[in-house]
């Protein structure tokens, strides 16, 4: 159980934290990018595919701490799919991207911390701040601002910081100096009144931690 009494500023990490991807979303994806680059491959094989490389870039962005731009993620994708990237242009690329975020906009994301909203109405409440301290990896920050409309979050934070806005992802260090330096710009508080939480041991825990800052871990289903 978090006290909100013992902090003024409350950073939230957001997928599997907050939300969750609508399970409509990723199987449209699929089929969006097989048509769209005229894959020769079943879905299943695609799907394989994008998980692989998904999973491989979160881990080295968590163990570097960069951001790796979605686009160099795709070509690499396309690659193993056979397609000759060399004849796919960045206006290519550009397009699918877009048709991809609408996609994710009209598939909007769950939420699996039930009570957030009455929690965040707490915060707000006590006079206190809170924010969105995310890693972004295929769908980037823009898009992730107009779910959170939807689901009636935006409002309670004051600011949002997404990894592929700074360049860089947590557990970097400087992502968490960036997150301090916007609190300051509200309020004068120190680290220790600030507390981030998330899912991730290494990128939320270890990372808040060793910055100074609380750190709580939540999992939800």
């Amino acid at each position: 159980m978090i006290e909100i009494d013992n902090f003024e500023h409350f950073s939230f990490d957001l997928w599997m934290t907050v939300i969750k991807s609508n399970p409509n979303f990723k199987p449209q994806r699929t089929e969006l990018l097989k048509e769209h680059f005229s894959l020769n491959k079943t879905t299943y094989e695609i799907d394989s595919v994008i998980r692989y490389y998904d999973n491989l870039f979160n881990i080295i962005s968590e163990k570097t701490g960069n951001h790796i731009e979605r686009e160099e993620v795709f070509m690499l994708i396309l690659d193993k799919l056979g397609k000759d990237i060399q004849n796919i242009s960045i206006d290519d690329l550009k397009l699918f991207f877009e048709k991809s975020d609408e996609l994710f906009v009209e598939n909007v994301p769950f939420i699996i911390w039930e009570d957030i909203h009455d929690f965040l109405s707490e915060i707000k409440a006590k006079g206190k701040t809170a924010s969105i301290l995310s890693n972004t990896a295929f769908i980037h920050g823009d898009s992730i601002r107009k779910v959170l409309k939807k689901l009636d979050l935006d409002a309670y934070f004051s600011f949002m910081i997404f990894s592929d806005e700074v360049g860089i992802s947590k557990p970097n260090l400087e992502i968490f100096e960036y997150l301090y330096k916007n609190t300051q710009e509200i309020k004068i508080i120190t680290k220790s009144q600030i507390i981030h939480i998330g899912d991730n041991p290494i990128a939320d825990y270890q990372g808040a931690k060793t910055y100074g800052f609380a750190a709580d871990l939540v999992k939800f289903n």
